[in-house]
């Protein structure tokens, strides 16, 4: 029998991943081939909370987190840690998602060792090595030695027919958040806001903002522009859960701690984040996975990032770029309150809810 390892280690990766594992879990794919769970290890309380969510539980763990960790620190325990993993298990694919540093170095550390590698949410590209930092880097370099490229959109498809890649390694399949948002809408409860915090009430709009490329200046721009509209419009609140690095947290506090309808709140549980989305009238953000949560919702997104790698939103016309303009950032939620875009699609731009299904029929298909 085959065995395909995932690995994965911040939420996002695990919320991706974990439609894959329980759609092989629970239908006759499990005749083809085994899959084995490797976590990474360094967003622990994070991980442990999303792996619940799904009931998932790993079979590795490179428990690489320390404070204060460089990029590079996390380069150099990937690449002492996973060869042991990648001789307990033999697996026939090493299966990564996304950008991380730890999704290219885990493609790396496979490639040196021949075992093919094949890379969930293939093809997203800004053409911009700085933005994001260094996500773009990190999934180029995945692109460069994957064997299987799972583009979730078309746009990505073509990204990478573009940098030479040959066809017959590309299957579009569709962004396994959808998968993943369908299984959450199924077994939880996303409306209790009370929970959260018992002051919210609505109207009100979700902030979420933590880019590395925004530290400094722009982080005080996105501050400045927040005040602004919160004065502008005290009968809306404005609900941050805020990142706790110090990066993001100190401008923000500063400048936003004191303001009645700013609510400053601690980071929340993946569910919990959901709730807010779905109750919110729109979203403040720079996340890339809130860019393709959105749609579920049919939420506005207003994007403070200069480039985006997931144009689809901006193409169907529900969500847009502002930067970390001030005067951009306050026009555009300015503009969501007082005359709310409204937008219907027939098809959500980032897939169908079968990619776990498409990526699992593929390596049946090739894995033989």
């Amino acid at each position: 029998m085959k065995t395909l390892l995932l690995i994965a280690g911040t939420r996002p990766e695990i919320i991706k991943v974990a439609p894959v594992i329980l759609h092989w879990k629970n239908t006759s794919f499990q005749k083809f081939f085994d899959v084995k769970l490797c976590l990474t290890g360094q967003h622990h309380t994070m991980a442990n909370e999303a792996l619940s969510i799904f009931g998932i539980t790993p079979d590795a763990n490179l428990e690489i987190m320390k404070p204060n960790q460089t990029l590079n620190d996390i380069a150099q325990v990937v690449f002492e840690r996973l060869p042991n993993v990648l001789k307990q298990f033999s697996p026939d694919v090493v299966v990564v998602q996304g950008d991380t540093t730890t999704a290219a170095m885990s493609a790396v550390c496979a490639f040196q060792q021949k075992i093919p590698v094949a890379h969930i949410e293939a093809g997203l590209r800004t053409f911009n090595l700085d933005a994001p930092f260094p996500e773009e880097a990190n999934r180029k370099i995945i692109g460069s030695i994957a064997s299987f490229h799972f583009p979730p959109t078309q746009s990505a498809h073509v990204n990478l027919l573009n940098e030479g890649i040959s066809k017959q390694k590309i299957f579009l399949t569709g962004n396994t958040s959808v998968d993943a948002l369908e299984y959450i809408q199924q077994f939880h409860s996303l409306d209790i806001i009370s929970e959260i915090d018992e002051r919210i009430r609505s109207p009100f709009v979700l902030i979420t903002a933590h880019r590395r490329e925004s530290f400094g200046e722009g982080f005080q721009n996105i501050c400045t522009a927040i005040k602004i509209c919160a004065e502008r419009f005290p009968h809306f609140q404005f609900i941050y859960p805020v990142h706790l690095n110090p990066n993001v947290r100190t401008p923000v506090m500063n400048l936003l701690g004191n303001i009645s309808n700013v609510f400053l709140i601690e980071p929340v549980s993946y569910l919990k984040l959901l709730t807010l989305l779905n109750r919110s009238e729109f979203v403040l953000t720079d996340s890339g996975g809130i860019q393709e949560e959105a749609p579920s919702f049919k939420k506005y997104c207003i994007v403070m990032r200069e480039v985006t790698e997931r144009v689809e939103s901006l193409l169907a016309g529900i969500a847009e770029l502002v930067g970390t303009d001030t005067e951009k950032v306050v026009h555009a939620v300015a503009k969501q309150i007082v005359s709310p875009s409204k937008f219907t699609f027939e098809n959500n731009p980032y897939g169908d809810g079968t990619a776990s299904e498409k990526i699992l029929s593929v390596f049946q298909a090739h894995l033989k």
